[in-house]
């Protein structure tokens, strides 16, 4: 008792440290493995919907700023019901339905959950509401093109939210069935279908009122050629290639009316800088940052071992700082999805030095950037293990890319990497794409200029080729349809099957010239009766014979008149020529004789007809060759058929074969003259 008594106070002094000591460790080991343990992505998101219910990353700001997120939040109110809306980068690894389900669970609201990534709505779920987003989501998917942006497709979304169920659905069933094998043209083109909408322009611009003025400067030359007269004044042609094009130029920005290759909006210098200013802030608690919007990739385990490896390379001989940030790098990013980019601004923002290691999540990269450490840069990066910074099939197929393990080997490489005299930096990046790269050229830069010239080469190519046809045209139709040439005498050739445009020229020409030769009637009394009926036959008018639509008979019927006049003015002779014309074709001139001829290829059909010289020889020589040489003009009752004149028609030709006056009596008769 004695002993116990005066070691009592001592045992209790002892009793109360040991007491104490495990209270610290009760309290201190739990809140340091609290501290440690990563909030999981969706517990993180589910904070941000309870502080907002539209959360719009800033991990996107080239698709979509969050400057943008009141767009988003005013759309979203629209339906009526709680609807939080995530805007994140697309993860392949994370499925979007089990997320927003994750989502909803830790933050215990109902509600219509949608996902958003850079090409529109990918999920969207209704938790404890009768809301038809199924439905609604169907619709977005189908009826919108691919390039419609998130913001469009959010607001489709909500139009048919807001129709409710019934409706909803069918318009979602409608959709499926007319988008099944097809789905709706885009809505903005590229900067490349700009270039092309700009050569083509340029090369309307130039080559249609180019074309114009060389075609037009062509036709009207072999016009003159033939001795026709002017038809248009002269400023026609110019003026009418300048208004082409000033209505060319006018009228393709309206058509090409394209300003913008995306729907998405310009960033602002803010949305630029947000991710960068997270992760730097990130870093400087924590030298390794994991992003709270992608999926956990370093259990605790894995962290804590990445944590004492960094220490330890730290502490090492010619080691120091590691900077770990488990980032996603999309194009859509502040540095357009390069890692270099980022981790030079990242380096920038936190003003410190070391190894910048910059590890994708996503698609599982690791890259490593030195600046200010005795490590060689470009050792790190061509003597680094593809394995490390690509992974290998095994890093392929696992969800987290095996990063844990991965990082754990740089760690390793680091250790073992040999030190230089001096720190080493790497040298400054390439500037990241503009801000609003989305704004296309204007319509009339890029290849409008070529387009210029080679709208002019195309002219001038486009001319050639015109002027050979037209002249190879006018060779053959010269072939078939001998020019009108004036005769002293009837002539013994002429076409079998005259095109009427060759009937016009000849009557006109024939005419105007026996009115030319036609000096003084009364001494010419035969000629005049000729010249007489010829004008009968165009009311008086020689202008009437070259116009469009006289009947082919008529002009042939002119023609034999006119010539027969001109002949009559040559000769006065009172024979047998200048009063019979050949019956088989009235164009061949005067006849010499009558002759029973064979006027059909089928049977032995013959008829007397007075006949030209080569006609009489033929038809002793060879009978059935003159129903070759009849003269053949359109029958109107049987279309574009020909049939021989004196059944094509009831007027004044069928008098041919009876001779000239009886011709010009005929003639009388029909227009009502004595």
């Amino acid at each position: 008792m004695p002993v116990w008594s005066s070691d009592r106070p001592r045992l209790l002094r002892v009793l109360l440290a040991l007491c104490a000591v495990t209270a610290f460790f009760a309290t201190a080991t739990p809140a340091r493995a609290a501290e440690g343990t990563p909030v999981t992505q969706a517990a993180y998101l589910a904070d941000r919907l309870r502080e907002n219910p539209v959360h719009v990353t800033d991990q996107l700001p080239r698709e979509i700023p969050r400057s943008t997120a009141p767009d988003f939040a005013r759309l979203a109110k629209k339906t009526g019901v709680p609807t939080y809306v995530l805007v994140l980068p697309s993860q392949s690894s994370t499925d979007g339905k089990q997320l927003l389900g994750a989502v909803h669970d830790r933050l215990g609201r109902d509600g219509v959950f949608v996902l958003v990534d850079e090409s529109g709505i990918t999920e969207a779920t209704a938790y404890g509401l009768r809301v038809p987003a199924d439905a609604a989501l169907t619709v977005t998917r189908y009826e919108l093109p691919y390039d419609a942006g998130p913001l469009r497709s959010l607001e489709r979304f909500v139009d048919v939210i807001a129709q409710g169920g019934r409706k909803a659905m069918a318009r979602a069933e409608a959709a499926r069935e007319k988008y099944r094998d097809d789905e709706p043209a885009d809505t903005y083109i590229g900067p490349s279908d700009r270039k092309n909408q700009s050569f083509v322009t340029g090369a309307l611009l130039t080559g249609v009122p180019l074309t114009i003025l060389l075609v037009a400067g062509y036709a009207g030359r072999r016009r003159r050629r033939s001795g026709a007269g002017r038809r248009v004044p002269r400023w026609v042609v110019p003026g009418a290639a300048v208004a082409t094009a000033a209505a060319l130029a006018l009228t393709a920005p309206v058509v090409f009316d394209q300003t913008r290759s995306s729907a998405a909006e310009p960033p602002t210098p803010a949305d630029l800088s947000a991710r960068v200013d997270r992760v730097a802030a990130g870093l400087k608690k924590d030298p390794v940052y994991a992003d709270p919007e992608s999926p956990r990739v370093l259990d605790s385990r894995q962290l804590d071992r990445l944590h004492d490896r960094i220490r330890d390379f730290r502490r090492s001989d010619g080691g120091g700082p590691v900077h770990v940030a488990l980032v996603p790098q999309t194009p859509a990013s502040e540095s357009a999805g390069d890692s270099w980019l980022f981790a030079a601004a990242v380096h920038a923002e936190s003003r410190r030095d070391g190894l910048y290691v910059v590890a994708d999540p996503d698609d599982g990269t690791i890259d490593v950037y030195n600046y200010g450490l005795r490590i060689d840069a470009d050792r790190l990066s061509f003597d680094l293990p593809d394995s490390v910074t690509f992974g290998d099939d095994r890093a392929d197929e696992a969800d987290d890319h095996l990063l844990g393990e991965r990082l754990d080997t740089l760690m390793t490489f680091l250790d073992k990497a040999p030190r230089t005299d001096r720190p080493d930096f790497e040298s400054t990046p390439a500037a990241a794409p503009k801000a609003d790269e989305h704004t296309l050229p204007p319509l009339f830069a890029t290849d409008f200029w070529p387009g210029l010239f080679v709208g002019a080469f195309a002219a001038l190519l486009l001319s050639g080729v015109v002027a050979g046809v037209m002249s190879s045209a006018g060779r053959l139709l010269r072939r078939r349809d001998p020019a009108p040439e004036p005769t002293d005498r009837l002539p013994f050739t002429a076409p079998t099957e005259p095109s009427a445009s060759y009937l016009r020229r000849t009557a006109y020409t024939e005419l105007t010239t026996l009115i030319s030769e036609f000096t003084n009637p009364d001494d010419r009394t035969r000629a005049w009766d000729h010249l007489d009926a010829a004008m009968l036959l165009v009311d008086g008018d020689p202008d009437r014979a070259r116009a469009a639509g006289t009947d082919p008979a008529t002009l042939v019927t002119v023609i034999v008149l006119a010539r027969a006049g001109r002949a009559a003015l040559a000769d006065d002779a009172d024979d047998l020529r200048h009063d019979l014309c050949c019956g088989v074709n009235p164009l061949h001139g005067p006849a010499v004789s009558r002759h029973h001829v064979r006027v059909s290829a089928q049977g032995n059909s013959r008829r007397l007809l007075p006949v030209c010289e080569p006609c009489r020889d033929t038809a002793i020589a060879e009978p059935g060759g003159i129903p070759g040489r009849l003269l053949r003009l359109p029958d109107p009752s049987l279309g574009n058929s020909r049939v021989p004149y004196y059944d094509a028609t009831d007027g004044p030709l069928t008098a041919v074969p009876h001779g000239i006056a009886r011709l010009i009596d005929k003639v009388r008769e029909t227009a009502g003259v004595h």
